[in-house]
């Protein structure tokens, strides 16, 4: 039975995701000034990611003055409603700085705990992604109409294609490269997109057999993590643990288990 919340939730994240995107696509200074940073030099915050975050906490104050709102950016309210946004109003923030076109906004809705909506939204990719739980994974693209979303059909693990990403302080991203180097001769190859929301959208849609990255926050991973289910992948973290900081995984039914078990043999989840 369709939920008339959830459907709410979804309308309302869908447009903030769409508002919010314009604004970053169109907004984009060709002197990017950068406004802080993040953990080091190389992981910036921009003036228009703080802008993006302040857009979509904005509109939820105004349509949902009752809801908790959890935000990369520093939002951050409890709410009363049992309903929690969970916003990365930019992921991706090294390739929108770059122009390279693989940067996201993701906005994951939680009621009393769990992700009951997730929207994550290309717009340089022209792609919108959108899941509410129970209901399918879906996006909107190059194409007519909604298309629904399926994960790959099970490959080898020799000929999977898998997607990681790298942490931004030094002594963390040399264990990440050589977990890396061990997996290689494994797969069929890596990839390195840079936004975790988006690989997860991709392991949904078909494009990627698997994906795994440590070190991610409950903003990278929220939304893609719902659209990835949804399209009928496995995601978790550690062996029997949900997706975390220490390690977040998602693959089609075949590969995330052998993945998983290799991570975990290769020590993915610590220095």
């Amino acid at each position: 039975m369709t939920d008339p919340l959830h459907t709410d939730l979804l309308e309302l994240a869908q447009e903030a995701a769409r508002r919010a995107g314009a604004l970053l696509r169109d907004g984009r200074p060709a002197d990017l000034a950068v406004a802080a940073t993040k953990s080091s030099p190389i992981d910036v915050v921009t003036e228009m990611d703080i802008a993006a975050e302040k857009l979509i906490t904005g509109l939820i104050a105004e349509r949902r003055p009752d809801d908790g709102v959890l935000g990369e950016e520093g939002a951050a309210t409890e709410g009363t409603s049992g309903v929690r946004w969970v916003i990365d109003p930019l992921d991706g923030t090294v390739n929108y700085l770059y122009g390279l076109p693989t940067w996201a906004v993701s906005i994951a809705v939680e009621q009393d705990g769990e992700t009951v909506v997730g929207v994550v939204t290309a717009p340089m990719r022209g792609e919108t992604f959108h899941a509410v739980r129970g209901r399918g994974a879906w996006a909107t693209g190059a194409w007519d109409g909604e298309r629904g979303l399926a994960c790959r059909p099970a490959p080898p693990l020799d000929q999977a294609l898998v997607s990681t990403g790298f942490n931004y302080v030094a002594d963390v991203r040399a264990h990440q490269a050589d977990v890396a180097q061990r997996l290689i001769p494994l797969l069929r190859d890596i990839r390195r997109g840079g936004s975790a929301a988006v690989d997860l959208c991709d392991v949904a849609a078909g494009r990627l057999d698997g994906y795994y990255e440590r070190g991610l926050h409950p903003w990278d991973l929220a939304a893609g993590d719902l659209i990835a289910r949804e399209a009928g992948a496995l995601t978790g973290g550690r062996p029997g643990e949900r997706p975390s900081g220490d390690l977040a995984v998602a693959g089609t039914p075949g590969v995330f288990e052998p993945l998983q078990r290799l991570l975990e043999d290769f020590g993915a989840w610590h220095d």
